[in-house]
């Protein structure tokens, strides 16, 4: 199991990790704030933002230099079918993006993380910047990149209320992302009670990436570690992590937050949901006694429609058809087909019982 922070140079450093390595990259790089002077707040105390010397560059040319430097062996690392997750605000996303297709990276998504709490502009000057931008991609338009769209609607909600949730509405994760900005105990400080890294990413981002584009047992790449909020949550989720970051003090702390995180065993962190059930037959469910040749089904409104034949098909009017097909013509749509197990009932003990049930219940009895 690797569990590792590597304390250097992230260029350098990656160029010593073998070719094709890595199931998910995400990077949250120097965005190149180019501040200028002191920002104040409307109460007079100045505002600590971005204003490290990581986040200096001489210029655009250096940046991007700097920015296909790393994108390059990031492309080299990761798996063929392996995902890449950048984050950026409006100062660097447009560069990093070009650079990326530049590369050959396929875009899949771009996801607005759409800050609950973002800083105010002090000066009245411009809109409020309240959003970043996540880029997800992979090497090659082919790749069959890990995706678990069951498990993005657990941790959806941004458009399910939480009343809606508990009663078991759910709707698929969106491109917008509404969490608030690092804060609360949450946030790293130092031994002298100040924050230690000026942009650390909230959890809720790192958790929601890493859970619904990798899998357990994955290998996580950081290659900019800062506060190892990456790691905190590939850990959480039974994902092996890398992380990259030049600064010891960032290492220190970083690892002193690892130290306390535990794996926890979820249905998230296994991505239950999206496990394929066992396929079975209508055939295998009659020779069980699951079904029996001849018991009529039924539609939700209670009228016999078809009768159940030995291979699975039904005899609807004197044809032959098979189950799908013939919710379709007896319920008079323009679709060829229906998903039977949604549309047909049987009766059980006088009941009308949805033959999905039923079928759950055989998969149940071979487990």
């Amino acid at each position: 199991m690797q569990q590792r922070i590597i304390c250097g140079d992230t260029i350098a450093e990656m160029k010593k990790l073998p070719s094709g390595s890595i199931d998910l990259i995400f990077a949250d790089p120097p965005y190149w704030m180019r501040t200028e002077g002191v920002l104040t707040r409307v109460e007079g105390t100045d505002f600590d933002g971005c204003n490290d010397d990581w986040d200096q560059f001489q210029s655009l040319e250096d940046y991007d230099k700097f920015t296909e430097d790393w994108l390059t062996e990031c492309y080299r690392l990761l798996k063929p079918n392996g995902s890449i997750w950048v984050i950026g605000g409006m100062q660097c996303v447009y560069s990093i993006g070009a650079i990326m297709q530049k590369l050959g990276f396929w875009f899949i998504n771009d996801v607005i993380w759409h800050k609950k709490n973002p800083t105010p502009n002090f000066m009245g000057t411009r809109l409020n910047n309240s959003h970043e931008t996540l880029l997800w991609a992979t090497k090659s338009k082919k790749a069959k990149y890990t995706f678990n769209y069951k498990t993005g609607k657990e941790l959806n909600n941004d458009t399910v209320t939480e009343e809606a949730f508990a009663k078991g509405e759910r709707k698929q994760l969106g491109s917008v992302w509404r969490i608030a900005v690092c804060q609360g105990t949450e946030r790293l400080k130092t031994d002298n009670g100040n924050k230690l890294h000026s942009t650390q990413k909230p959890e809720e981002i790192l958790y929601r990436v890493i859970a619904i584009s990798s899998k357990m047992g994955d290998v996580v790449l950081d290659p900019f570690g800062g506060t190892m909020t990456t790691a905190a949550m590939a850990k959480k989720l039974g994902r092996q992590y890398i992380m990259i970051e030049r600064d010891e003090t960032y290492c220190e702390y970083g690892q002193k937050r690892l130290d306390a995180i535990e794996f926890e065993d979820t249905p998230i962190a296994r991505a239950a949901y999206d496990e394929k059930p066992l396929k079975v037959s209508m055939e295998q469910m009659i020779a069980a006694g699951y079904f029996t040749e001849g018991e009529w089904f039924y539609f939700k409104a209670g009228d016999g429609v078809a009768q159940l034949c030995a291979d699975g098909k039904l005899n609807y009017n004197g044809e032959i058809i098979d189950m799908h097909s013939c919710a379709a013509i007896a319920r008079g749509v323009k679709a060829n087909r229906l998903n039977g197990f949604d549309y047909w009932y049987v009766k059980r003990d006088g009941k009308l019982v949805s033959i999905s049930e039923v079928r759950d219940n055989y998969r149940q009895s071979l487990k």
